[in-house]
């Protein structure tokens, strides 16, 4: 009986090279399939199952990525690599181009920092059941990625190296300034979060809190669609990148992310509902709902 309702279904057409023939033919077919189906799917299933097919609600989505999130897929370690070389000389490195330079490695003092930072995460139990190391494809955070796995019985193949959303935040004319000029840059974050370091033109980015706000929550869309239930340590390179992503994670006025600096080798655990109690922001003023508008 299916088979008798499938062939009176389509009917036997011979299209001719005439394209109006072709056209009608085409046509004729798109809707003999429609009612081939209309008429198949009662045989298939019952009244209230064939109803409920085209009526069934589509599978919740997470949708696109907001700060602050309403909550988490993944649970989260953000880590910064230990002092650089560079940083060791009290120098500002934050060129891309040097990205991947030896001397943009872990100094000595750099290598003690993450092996301490390897064993704090083991402590945490971090990765007891299994985790992803996401490092910053900067020599000193990757290098930083190797000595965790090392240290946490981690496989090669789960160091996923990130290309660019986990770049030390580029401070334009300041490259190759003293370490002390960071404090200008973040007098200016305090009054505004669109504020621009002063340009260069040797090809260092002036990154404002908010271009790096936008990295960081592209880096957390694609965390949070690409895994669930499972644990990510984020290694980067620089301060910046962990205290804007702090901050948009638990709704602070991204202007006050400096209140959140992240110090060489330094281990934190992402909770959304916990700012470390020793870096707590002055007052509620500085809340930050819908960041990176904050008013």
């Amino acid at each position: 009986m299916l088979k008798t309702q499938i062939t009176s279904a389509i009917p036997s057409l011979s299209p001719t090279t005439n394209p109006k023939n072709l056209q009608h033919f085409t046509k004729h077919v798109t809707l003999s399939r429609r009612c081939f189906l209309t008429s198949t799917i009662p045989l298939l299933f019952t009244p209230s199952e064939s109803s409920n097919l085209f009526s069934a609600p589509t599978a919740e989505a997470r949708g696109l990525f907001q700060m602050p999130p309403v909550r988490l897929s993944n649970r989260y370690f953000l880590v910064r690599a230990g002092e650089s070389e560079f940083e060791s000389l009290g120098i500002i490195n934050t060129n891309p181009v040097a990205k991947t330079s030896v001397d943009n490695g872990l100094s000595e003092e750099g290598k003690r920092q993450t092996a301490r930072a390897a064993l704090t995460l083991k402590a945490m139990g971090a990765c007891e059941d299994s985790c992803w190391l996401w490092p910053s494809i900067t020599q000193r955070a990757y290098q930083a990625a190797e000595i965790i796995a090392s240290v946490n019985t981690v496989n090669r193949s789960r160091i996923v190296p990130e290309y660019s959303f986990l770049d030390a935040r580029g401070l334009g004319a300041y490259e190759g300034k003293k370490l002390n000029f960071v404090s200008e840059v973040y007098a200016s974050d305090s009054i505004s979060a669109r504020i621009k370091p002063p340009p260069i033109d040797d090809g260092t980015p002036n990154e404002s809190v908010e271009d790096v706000f936008v990295r960081v929550t592209q880096l957390m869309s694609i965390l949070e669609t690409q895994y669930s239930g499972e644990t990510v340590i984020i290694i980067s390179p620089d301060s910046d990148n962990l205290t804007v992503l702090q901050a948009g994670l638990v709704g602070l006025d991204l202007r006050k992310h400096s209140d959140l600096s992240f110090g060489p080798g330094e281990v934190r655990f992402v909770d959304a509902n916990d700012i470390p109690k020793y870096k707590q922001p002055a007052s509620g003023n500085f809340q930050c709902l819908n960041p990176p508008s904050c008013s």
